[in-house]
């Protein structure tokens, strides 16, 4: 319900202005109605309206595509490449939720491939496989994600854009390119929680995007020591860390695994039931003093099971 005392082209300034959390505080909103209401109006006047930098943000630092943060203590939750379909919940994915409620982390990254995009990929279909559609697709990550919302209330949500969540975009931009910039054609538009972008820069230290510069099955190690950072990764389902020291720093290559069973429906057919060097998990980053602890990962044993700090932790 829209608040009473406040017409829409007043919410649109005060969001403009203060962002969810002083909207929310300013019109005595709690903060999900402020994005719900927001995206009401967003759809009603077909407009967009856009958050200011956060106060965490480093003015002068934000590129187009890029969200750069200050984090000086805490935790955040990396994961990834969820490629979700229906009905059909992880191993990870539950762990991922629990991990969210007991280290309430003050940043929770989707790294990429939420949505898998399996009818409408570049690859043909193999015979007369059955795919989900878009819509099972869509409501699929919406039911996940929302999971993650709930357990990780208080958290700011990113989601650096994955290829496979590009599917969804590029197809209706080369089938209808007249609609470009239409409510509900953009991804995003569907989880107006989580802040899209191509990537999360936090202390100016640590990057996280789906995928870097550098491939192939030394990327983690390659990426890392181009670009002078510890470099956060998906998209090669790898789970793994790989530290590199030259005359700087030590810093940290890290591939955050795969939020899927590596032997679900979404990879059996392409990948012709052969062995997958993929491991399901995700990773925990902890910042103290502004400084990156080294890199932690929660790896799934079994489907009940995650290992974590030396414990087997059932989910």
């Amino acid at each position: 319900m829209s608040h009473p005392l406040c017409p829409d082209a007043d919410f649109i300034a005060i969001f403009k202005q203060y962002g969810p959390a002083g909207t929310a505080k300013r019109l005595g909103m709690n903060e999900r109605a402020v994005h719900k209401r927001r995206t009401r109006i967003e759809k009603r006047h077909g407009i967009q309206i856009p958050a200011p930098h956060s106060r965490n943000t480093r003015v002068g630092s934000e590129h187009p595509g890029r969200i750069c943060l200050d984090l000086q203590a805490g935790v955040v939750l990396i994961g990834g490449d969820g490629h979700y379909w229906p009905g059909i919940v992880s191993t990870a994915h539950r762990a991922f939720v629990k991990f969210c409620k007991t280290l309430k982390p003050q940043i929770v990254v989707m790294n990429g491939d939420a949505f898998d995009g399996a009818t409408i990929s570049r690859h043909p279909p193999i015979g007369w496989e059955n795919r989900p559609s878009v819509i099972e697709e869509m409501e699929a990550v919406q039911e996940r994600l929302g999971e993650i919302e709930k357990a990780a209330f208080k958290a700011r949500k990113i989601w650096p854009l994955g290829n496979h969540d590009a599917r969804f975009e590029t197809r209706l931009a080369t089938v209808a390119p007249e609609y470009a910039r239409v409510h509900g054609f953009h991804l995003k538009d569907h989880l107006p929680l989580w802040e899209s972008c191509w990537s999360c820069w936090i202390n100016d230290e640590v990057v996280i995007k789906h995928r870097g510069p550098k491939g192939g099955v030394h990327a983690v190690h390659n990426n890392t020591m181009a670009a002078g950072k510890t470099m956060v990764t998906n998209h090669l389902h790898s789970l793994k860390v790989t530290p590199y020291t030259d005359y700087n720093d030590t810093r940290f290559g890290v591939d955050c695994g795969t939020l899927a069973d590596p032997n679900g429906p979404q990879f059996l057919d392409y990948s012709e039931d052969n062995f997958k060097n993929h491991r399901s998990g995700f990773v925990v980053l902890t910042f103290r003093s502004g400084k990156l602890m080294w890199p932690e990962v929660v790896a799934v044993v079994d489907q009940e099971t995650v290992q974590f700090r030396g414990e087997l932790i059932k989910v």
